[in-house]
């Protein structure tokens, strides 16, 4: 089965949106459907185990999710998938400010790792140089840009979309479709 096509897909479709750095593994839910676990790298087993945990709780109690998102990141601050967890759980709650806020310190924490500038507007790398917490941070981008138009910052979104068109031409971490909301927010203003 393709990992687009995986359960994973259909509980957080997200997650099948060409991200190079998840897979798919089998495991069973507590109600005894197949899941099929994230394969968010390597990670010490504690972390990956509450990541596990978040993601099944997820569907059915998004403030457990949470809590077990939060437990995994205190467990270390540099693994960037406790980011990327909690930012996409605080949305969906609608916790904008402090899905902004956790992104943005996972944007940092992949662009430290990465060796570039705690300043997206300085990025300059090339789209071959695109992956691990590269990837990371231009998916990161991407959801802050998302944000900032959610929160009606269009002019934020507009210059994180600009510099994803530069560093991602092909829109592989996914910016096209923010992009399009922009375009539709500026066609049709509120």
């Amino acid at each position: 089965m393709g990992w687009a096509h995986s359960p994973v897909a259909v509980v957080w479709p997200w997650l099948a949106q060409g991200q190079t750095w998840l897979g798919a593994r089998g495991m069973v839910s507590s109600v005894g459907a197949v899941f099929e676990g994230i394969d968010f790298g390597a990670l010490p087993p504690q972390v990956d185990a509450l990541l596990q945990k978040g993601v099944l709780a997820h569907r059915q109690d998004r403030a457990a999710a949470e809590a077990l998102f939060w437990q995994a990141h205190a467990l270390d601050h540099t693994a960037l998938p406790p980011y990327l967890c909690l930012y996409k759980v605080l949305a969906y709650q609608y916790k904008m400010a402090q899905a902004r806020t956790m992104a943005e310190a996972g944007l940092a924490e992949a662009a430290r790792q990465a060796g570039w500038s705690t300043d997206w507007r300085l990025w300059s790398h090339g789209a071959a140089d695109h992956a691990g917490p590269e990837r990371f941070a231009l998916y990161t981008l991407k959801a802050l840009a998302f944000i900032a138009l959610r929160d009606r910052r269009v002019e934020d979104a507009q210059a994180m979309l600009e510099v994803l068109g530069r560093l991602d031409p092909q829109g592989s971490v996914g910016w096209p479709v923010v992009a399009t909301m922009l375009e539709s927010c500026m066609d049709h203003p509120a």
